[in-house]
């Protein structure tokens, strides 16, 4: 399987297409509106649909309507995108809809700038909608890997009947880098359970289906709620991704970062292994379910003196990591939020100022 040179959003759209999605439904919104003009062209040469919608509101809608009816279906936005499809996205998890979503974030609050963040954290893992909903969300570090974690997330949000985010700063979506798609990504869309509204006669089936999250009565209300949270529970049993990075020997600072910071995290690492420092680093790869059991044992290692949590935000992963470690080593965080990438020469000042204070 040879490589092509592709930008993050054309290859987060070609991938969704071999993952044998042929739905897509969108509005425009920088840093990601590539995916949208790639697939304005591309999904009719695969007899697909590729369809603009009037609003970010609109167009969760779609995507609720698609998946209700059994198709594999996505969408992408960007932060303010994302926010006014945050209610489409909660009657989907009330309904147990399968769906992707991507976010190629940008900063904020409000339109904030279109240069890379990671100030979406909080939304994505705690706050994606109102009521007790909760998605799956991964946070790819390469093209590669966000071709290969968009191709994943469909089989994962039909495994689970409920949306699954994959959540990449603007870097993601603009940097160029040589991809594949793997075949063994590939799979067909599933619904096993016939539960979509395809129609009685596709199921051979004499009962009608029906899709809500509408539950007037409150035990089944709290039942429906209660099924829900089991399905989220069983995501942190299945579904925790992580990467660990100089883990196995000693080390005196465990970083923890995601998505492409923890990239300027690798250098900074191989910087201070040049001065004989050693640092480890955890890196999730899903955010929800959140690698907790990992992030504690090797903050727990007797040789780390404390855990430094690397973000471009103003401090949103550094809760899920204080969690983690429990209080068994000091936490810190570090970042900048607006476009501002910290350097690796940063970090490395960091690491020695955070020993130097021991």
């Amino acid at each position: 399987m040879s490589k092509v040179l592709m930008k993050g959003n054309e290859a987060i759209a070609e991938a969704a297409i071999r993952a044998g999605c042929l739905n897509y439904f969108a509005y425009p919104i920088t840093p990601q509106s590539e995916v949208a003009e790639y697939l304005s062209w591309r999904m009719p040469e695969v007899n697909g649909v590729f369809l603009q919608g009037e609003s970010e509101v609109a167009v969760s809608y779609m995507v609720f309507g698609a998946a209700g009816a059994g198709a594999r279906v996505f969408t992408t936005s960007s932060s303010p995108g994302i926010s006014l499809m945050s209610e489409g996205i909660s009657y989907m998890c009330g309904a147990q809809l399968p769906a992707v979503f991507v976010n190629i974030m940008r900063g904020g609050p409000g339109l904030g700038g279109i240069l890379p963040s990671q100030a979406d954290y909080l939304q994505a893992t705690k706050g994606i909608g109102h009521g007790d909903c909760r998605m799956l969300v991964m946070a790819p570090a390469s093209v590669q890997e966000a071709a290969e974690m968009v191709m994943s997330a469909f089989a994962l949000a039909e495994k689970y009947r409920n949306p699954v985010m994959i959540l990449g700063d603007g870097l993601i979506g603009q940097m160029m880098e040589p991809v594949e798609f793997p075949d063994h990504l590939k799979s067909e869309p599933s619904n096993k359970d016939g539960w979509a509204t395809n129609g009685m006669d596709q199921r051979k089936s004499g009962t009608r289906n029906l899709v809500r999250s509408l539950y007037l009565d409150p035990e089944l209300l709290n039942n429906n709620n209660l099924i829900l949270r089991a399905k989220y529970e069983r995501m942190k049993k299945e579904d925790v991704r992580y990467e660990a990075y100089h883990t196995d020997g000693d080390y005196s600072i465990l970083m923890v970062s995601y998505g492409t910071m923890s990239r300027v995290c690798k250098t900074a690492i191989s910087m201070l292994r040049e001065q004989g420092i050693e640092v480890g680093l955890i890196r999730p790869q899903t955010l929800f379910p959140y690698p907790e059991s990992a992030v504690l044992q090797a903050a727990r290692k007797e040789s780390c003196r404390a855990v430094l949590c690397i973000e471009m935000s103003m401090g949103q992963m550094v809760e899920d990591v204080e969690r983690s470690v429990r209080g068994t080593r000091p936490v810190t965080w570090y970042g900048k939020c607006g476009g501002d990438v910290p350097t690796p020469e940063e970090l490395v000042d960091l690491v020695q100022t955070t020993l130097s204070s021991l």
